[in-house]
């Protein structure tokens, strides 16, 4: 909104509004907005919660070892705190993005279809009383059907660079600077894959105070600044990236917003958290997280700076399958948080490592970006 009103429209009267052009001037202030609206209306958000006793419901085993290790019960803090992480990056949105370019939309529609999903999913545990809502299937099926919407948009009206409509479908590749291969139509079951994926993964990391959404800080953070540098030509051509002006600024807008978001949800949920973001916060985080990585052709580099979300996601899986199979478990519990819980270690020992991890996967993904 502030785009269009003072750079198209009030900039012949006063220059300086020019600066409302600058993708790191609307970043920077998208972010500080989406930050000012969560602090401000945290503390609402859990009074809201507490009088509507709405609380969340901890699994018996995880509840005693949190119990053991810090005296502390977390059952009844208040959840579906994502509600205010949706708020908080809808409204940053609308001043600070510019409305013209329909990739927003697609990422607005990514904040509201997996918003809403974790939002039904949330209600039902707290209406049942239990600590779980939808069925997996269920949750599958509607994240499913809302990721190939977005990955048939992407895949017919997806960034390009230039006219090259190849490129619409094809894959930046982290250290392999001219090999892109292109995908064709498998390109949506792919990019499906990717947000259904990076959803599901964030979901599993939110168990802990401060953990999911501190990862997702240093994710979001990466993919905004590969968002600016793939929409500037010059910068894109130096790296050997893709230029992608459109889908790079929606990405970077976005990524600021939502990194503002967590960081004032941040403030309530460090431990001990005073407010839990739900399947309403994880889903949709990790959602846009996929979906802003489809964007700017960085699907792989999501999968290191994500390091931590895939982890998660495989120790949940290796852990199944184990115990399906052979009727032991490789760790003592999963996901691979609980595992160091169960451990010994205490929770705020947990998250501040895995956010160190993070921290190294993001210096990591950066270093993939190899000059021309």
């Amino acid at each position: 909104m502030f785009y269009h009103l003072f750079f198209e429209n009030l900039v012949d009267i006063f220059e300086p509004f020019s600066v409302f052009s600058a993708i790191t001037f609307r970043a920077v202030y998208a972010t500080a907005t989406a930050f000012a609206i969560s602090l401000v209306l945290g503390p609402f958000m859990i009074r809201k919660l507490k009088q509507l006793h709405i609380g969340e419901h901890i699994q018996e085993e995880v509840e005693k070892a949190q119990q053991h290790n810090e005296n502390l019960s977390k059952a009844g803090t208040p959840t579906m705190g994502g509600i205010l992480i949706i708020v908080a990056i809808l409204v940053s949105i609308l001043f600070w993005a510019r409305l013209d370019q329909p990739f927003i939309y697609l990422m607005i529609f990514t904040t509201v279809w997996f918003g809403g999903i974790g939002f039904f999913d949330d209600f039902r545990k707290i209406s049942k009383k239990q600590s779980l809502g939808l069925r997996g299937w269920q949750k599958i099926l509607l994240q499913t059907i809302g990721a190939l919407a977005i990955a048939v948009f992407l895949y017919l009206w997806g960034p390009t660079e230039g006219n090259d409509e190849a490129t619409r479908t094809a894959l930046n590749l982290p250290f392999l600077k001219t090999f892109h291969p292109s995908l064709g139509l498998l390109y949506i079951p792919f990019a499906a894959f990717i947000i259904v994926g990076t959803s599901n993964a964030v979901n599993l990391t939110d168990g802990m105070d401060g953990l999911a959404i501190g990862c997702t800080l240093f994710v979001a953070g990466t993919i905004a600044a590969l968002g600016y540098l793939v929409s500037h030509i010059e910068i894109a051509k130096y790296l050997s990236l893709f230029h992608l002006p459109v889908g790079g600024e929606v990405t970077t807008i976005f990524c600021a917003t939502l990194a503002g978001a967590g960081l004032g949800f941040l403030w309530y949920n460090g431990h001990p958290a005073q407010l839990f973001m739900g399947d309403t916060g994880s889903l949709p985080l990790g959602a846009t997280l996929g979906t802003s990585a489809l964007l700017i052709k960085h699907e792989f580099l999501l999968i290191i700076v994500g390091g931590i979300f895939v982890a998660e996601a495989l120790s949940v899986i290796i852990q199944v399958f184990s115990y399906r199979t052979t009727g032991k478990r490789v760790i003592k519990m999963s996901p691979l948080h609980y595992h160091f819980l169960l451990s010994g270690w205490k929770e705020s020992k947990v998250v501040i490592r895995f956010w160190i991890v993070a921290l190294i996967l993001m210096l990591i993904a950066l270093s993939t970006l190899r000059l021309g």
